[in-house]
């Protein structure tokens, strides 16, 4: 068993410890309104569920060269932004949009995907994704100069019927991908089931 301590490794080697032990990742394609009006479009797996009550979602993005990537700055400016949930028959053009585009270039217009407009806020969703949160900002922390953590409110889920029928998500349709590391991701196979004890 390796013993590392994590303030003896470069901001890189702690990256690659972590991103290769937390698997999978969910991934969210979140969708922001740049200040030209154009949509912004980007894939993250630094993104998790906080609470129910209120439902809670954390997002957490990465600084590059200690600045804010155009997501959080678009967040934090307008208060609110669109998570996509991708599906693996549209997945590549999700992974094409995280390239790095100039501030005000639409990601989602290069790739391809089809803008949806939402119901409570501006920002717009892409069509494409089987699930849509609207989401308001709820509390950004900023995490020195290595990340924006942004806690995001949903209030508005957005299901299409093909995966939700009332009750129950279908996940088996919905088929998403979870991230493992560097290019490598997941899909949901073998399933296994354990009963939790009362």
């Amino acid at each position: 068993m390796s013993l590392i301590k994590p303030n003896q490794l470069t901001e890189k080697e702690n990256y690659k410890i972590l991103s290769g032990t937390i698997i999978p990742r969910p991934i969210a394609f979140v969708t922001t309104i740049n200040e030209n009006e154009t949509i912004n479009g980007a894939p993250f797996s630094f993104f998790n569920v906080v609470s129910a009550n209120p439902p809670l979602i954390s997002l957490s993005i990465l600084k590059r060269d200690s600045k804010s990537k155009d997501t959080a700055r678009n967040i934090i400016k307008n208060k609110e932004f669109v998570v996509n949930i991708p599906s693996a028959s549209f997945f590549e053009q999700i992974n094409d949009a995280a390239l790095s585009l100039e501030y005000n270039k639409s990601e989602v217009d290069l790739v391809g995907l089809t803008k949806i407009q939402s119901e409570l806020i501006k920002t717009p969703g892409i069509k494409e994704a089987l699930v849509r949160f609207e989401v308001v900002l709820e509390q950004h922390l900023e995490i020195n100069e290595s990340a924006d953590l942004i806690i995001g409110k949903i209030v508005l889920y957005h299901l299409d019927e093909k995966i939700y029928d009332g009750s129950y998500i279908d996940y088996k349709v919905l088929d998403p991908l979870g991230r493992i590391a560097g290019s490598n991701y997941v899909k949901l196979s073998n399933i296994v089931t354990f009963k939790r004890p009362k």
